[in-house]
């Protein structure tokens, strides 16, 4: 079992007067920079200059510098840029300005896991994986909470990289929730599988296919849009709040009885290998060898896959009927129908602003 720490737990006094570098300023660099500098940390964002988080950094209230600036003489470095940015980066602007003894911080194992970023031995190396986006992680902040997070040391070069690692997610306001020990492999590991076999492949794999077989027994695909995908954040609300029993306390005994004698058949056990071959492949480094080297050769496949994914019959009907639904955030057509009120199209205008603002600075992990 994982042991849990909490704001008891911290020596905060570790990082204080302390230069931290966050390098990235997408969806967690914003949130992380934002959260540290409101804990009362030293915070330094280093960013490619003309980039277009450049500028939000500054209205922000920081003062951006180059990669290599804020990573010279920095006793921490947060590198929250995309995974398959990191590599280069870490070779060309952190390694040959990161001091001996420093601590090098990631938000995911990707590149340590798999090989592709090694740290001298004098450097801590350490992870810190909040569960929530970015802007979860920086609205909860706000309100005074925080969201879990994970933390592993993968190099212990000052004896110090654990206290380092839990003050750093204390001043993200991770131990108002809870902070919980793994490894590099398991959170590595079991986030991509989480990825591939559940949250993003298998649901909508799984929402495609229901649609599909609706459509092709000659139901309406409005019809099939509806019960396939619309309703599904429904369920998924329910057992984000409580678990499965949260949901069975919700839905209808038809509904229950249909999920606990017809699920088990659409997941079956061809299912069920399926997901052990995947997370196989996760284990061995195909995967990431795979998307490596898809990244090296121009991404054709995956652009490819990615088009052939969104011309999908059930975002072609969700497109219009989503058009219709006025209390979706950033629903423009909704926003500027002709029932709507002067008030509402004011507050529409103002949310879509904002939700294209988060947009631009928002960045794959």
């Amino acid at each position: 079992m994982a042991k849990v720490y909490r704001e008891k737990d911290v020596d905060f006094s570790v990082l204080q007067g302390k230069k931290i570098a966050v390098v990235g300023y997408g969806s967690q660099g914003r949130a992380h920079a934002l959260n540290l500098k409101d804990s009362g940390l030293n915070v330094y964002v280093g960013l490619r200059p003309g980039g277009k988080t450049w500028n939000q950094a500054s209205e922000d209230g920081f003062k951006p510098v180059t990669v290599a600036e804020a990573v010279k003489d920095a006793d921490l470095v947060a590198i929250l840029v995309p995974d398959m940015t990191q590599a280069e980066l870490y070779e060309k602007e952190v390694a040959p300005n990161l001091k001996p003894g420093a601590a090098v911080l990631f938000a995911h194992g990707f590149n340590v896991h798999y090989g592709q970023i090694n740290a001298a031995k004098e450097n801590d190396v350490v992870l810190i994986a909040p569960k929530s986006p970015g802007k979860l992680v920086r609205q909860t902040y706000t309100e005074g909470r925080g969201v879990p997070c994970l933390l592993a040391v993968h190099q212990d070069a000052t004896g110090k990289a654990f206290d380092v690692a839990l003050a750093y997610a204390h001043g993200l306001g991770g131990t108002r929730a809870a902070v919980l020990t793994t490894s590099f492999a398991e959170e590595t590991e079991t986030d991509l599988f989480g990825e591939q076999a559940v949250l993003c492949g298998g649901v909508t794999e799984l929402v495609a296919a229901g649609y599909d077989t609706l459509v092709a027994a000659g139901y309406q695909p409005e019809a099939a849009y509806f019960e396939c995908l619309h309703e599904l954040k429904l369920i998924v609300d329910l057992i984000y709040e409580g678990g499965f029993a949260r949901m069975h306390e919700f839905v209808s005994e038809t509904a229950k009885y249909g999920d606990l004698t017809r699920g088990p058949r659409v997941v079956d056990g061809h299912a069920r290998e399926a997901m052990k071959k995947v997370l196989q492949e996760i284990q061995s480094g195909e995967f990431a060898r795979e998307w490596i080297n898809e990244n090296k050769t121009g991404r054709k496949n995956y652009n490819a896959l990615l088009e052939k994914d969104l011309k999908h019959p059930v975002e072609v009907v969700g497109k219009e009927l989503r058009s219709h639904m006025s209390w979706l955030a950033g629903n423009q057509s909704a926003c500027q129908t002709g029932a709507a009120q002067a008030q509402d199209q004011a507050a529409c205008a103002t949310k879509q602003a904002q939700q294209q603002k988060e947009k631009e600075t928002a960045s794959v992990r």
